[in-house]
């Protein structure tokens, strides 16, 4: 006969585990489609004249992923020209977290010159897919 007691350890074993894949599978993944806008606003800053994308970068300071984060899009922008990296502590200002329904930290929001949301990364960015998808704003093939 079976202990109830290692049925439900076994049960909810198996269940963290499936949610801990589903989990990874999505950070790092680009999302498209996003309605927010105003993202320089959020920022508490303006465009200059060379600026074409921001990277606004919601980290919060227990978060490890986020030091990597902010490593990659530093990097990014300092290689880019037209690429604006910030962050933004939702510690500090949960209100831009609540405005642009963010859940977890790092998450990535690229915003075009005119502030739109351009795409949204939850988790570590992969660096190849993130440049490619705003290279064409950086060249000027891309709208706004």
């Amino acid at each position: 006969m079976s202990d109830p007691g290692l049925l439900v350890l076994v049960g909810t074993l198996a269940l963290a585990t499936a949610v801990g894949l589903v989990v990874r599978a999505r950070a790092g993944r680009m999302r498209t489609g996003g309605a927010a806008s105003g993202g320089w606003a959020l920022a508490g800053t303006a465009p200059a004249a060379s600026d074409r994308v921001l990277l606004l970068q919601l980290s919060s300071p227990v978060c490890t992923p986020c030091r990597r984060t902010a490593e990659l899009l530093t990097d990014l922008s300092a290689r880019r020209p037209g690429v604006v990296h910030l962050e933004i502590d939702v510690a500090e200002r949960p209100d831009v977290a609540r405005e642009l329904s963010v859940m977890r930290t790092p998450t990535v929001v690229a915003f075009t010159r005119d502030g739109a949301e351009l795409l949204r990364i939850s988790g570590v960015p992969r660096l190849p897919e993130l440049e490619a998808a705003i290279a064409p704003r950086l060249t000027g093939t891309g709208s706004a």
